[in-house]
């Protein structure tokens, strides 16, 4: 057999333990850095496919390295399993969990054959924290010389525009007073919050092309009749490139300040988790995904079309900068529902997402395997380390 039967076997092989761990995964949501259950559960399936682990690396508890073989040309799956608050795994981490470890048991079946180390990494809290981060501020991509995964998806394309992005909460701090009898005695953090969320929208207004800003407003006082004392609104800007964003954080701060000035509260501003990067995809990796994908019946008319890539932002930017990466988006039907929503939760348990699995698990595997028999590519990367 060629190696890409070989790879192929041994991921039909695993095919009921991939889609029994994308359930269980799916039916236990834990968000960011607390996703105990599921990254046991998918380190403890490498552990029975051959491939040695090694636990709470990085001094994370829900990271994990996972390896096989010994080759010089060094190949990262990264697995997320981190799910959202409130509507569970509605961007498909389950999916990408189990995609990610069958890649890595396909190729690890070829390693001594093509000379290769598999590295299968549990990456946590994609979603706002960025454990890829951790994990590449630590090391663990050091010795990379190429990093994969896939990404369930609406729509088939080979890649996103990745924003880079910033998440930070905004607090403002006051002084209670009685809103009735003595509303002048008190410094109305509410107010604060509310002249900032108004210069941010107006502000919308002349923001450049790429540049986006989210939030909600996480606390803004406890009794109508008491002078709120503090108000704390949660926000994310994005932006085309680290440097973009950091203009736009400029422009940003300035609404705050305007908050506080105006009513005269204090103003603090706290960074969450990473800061997430652009991201610059491989383009001769992902010319190899793309033959590997279309061999599995995968279209890519959208990106021929010219059709303008969705945006999104994940900490695998971060990796691209470092280690040459792809992050292709694998289509599953939704039915007209997108990332982020209930409707595509459930999509993410049906037939439909148990095939994307095993498509994107055998894609992967193929993708690598054509990366290491390209001598070109192969010394490119090797020669990078």
């Amino acid at each position: 057999m060629t190696a890409i039967d070989t790879a192929t076997v041994a991921i039909n092989k695993a095919r009921a333990a991939l889609v029994e761990l994308s359930h269980f995964v799916h039916a236990h949501p834990e968000i960011g850095y607390e996703e105990f259950q599921s990254a046991e559960a998918v380190a403890n399936a490498a552990e029975a496919a051959g491939f040695d682990v090694e636990r709470d690396i990085a001094s994370l508890p829900t990271a994990f390295r996972a390896t096989k073989g010994h080759g010089t040309l060094h190949i990262v799956y990264c697995a997320e399993y981190d799910a959202l608050p409130d509507v569970g795994h509605a961007c498909g981490h389950n999916i990408i969990a189990a995609s990610s470890l069958g890649a890595a048991i396909g190729l690890g079946a070829v390693a001594d054959e093509l000379d290769l180390t598999v590295t299968l990494l549990g990456t946590p809290s994609e979603e706002g924290g960025g454990g890829k981060i951790d994990l590449v501020n630590a090391g663990y991509f050091d010795d990379a010389h190429a990093a994969m995964m896939i990404h369930p998806w609406p729509s088939e394309r080979l890649e996103a525009t990745c924003l880079a992005v910033d998440h930070f909460d905004v607090t403002f701090s006051g002084k209670e007073a009685h809103a009735s009898a003595a509303p002048w005695e008190g410094i109305n953090a509410l107010d604060a919050l509310t002249i900032a969320q108004v210069a941010t929208g107006l502000l919308r207004q002349q923001l450049r092309p790429g540049d986006q800003v989210h939030g909600i407003v996480v606390e803004g006082g406890s009794a109508a009749n008491v002078i709120p004392s503090r108000a704390v609104g949660r926000y994310m800007a994005r932006s085309l490139t680290s440097a973009r964003l950091t203009e736009l954080r400029m422009r940003l701060n300035a609404c705050f300040e305007a908050g506080a000035l105006a009513t005269g509260a204090s103003l603090s501003i706290e960074e969450l988790g990473n800061a997430f990067s652009h991201m610059e995809s491989d383009r001769e990796i992902l010319a190899h995904y793309r033959s590997a994908a279309e061999s599995l019946g995968r279209d890519f008319e959208l990106d021929d079309a010219g059709a303008a890539k969705p945006t999104i932002s994940t900490d695998m930017a971060n990796v691209s900068l470092v280690v040459p990466s792809i992050h292709p988006l694998l289509k599953i039907p939704t039915h007209g529902a997108v990332n982020h929503q209930p409707e595509f939760t459930a999509a993410c348990i049906t037939p439909e997402a148990d095939r994307a699995v095993i498509d994107g698990a055998i894609a992967l595997a193929h993708t690598a395997i054509k990366v290491a028999k390209d001598d070109a590519l192969r010394h490119r990367l090797v020669s990078r380390s």
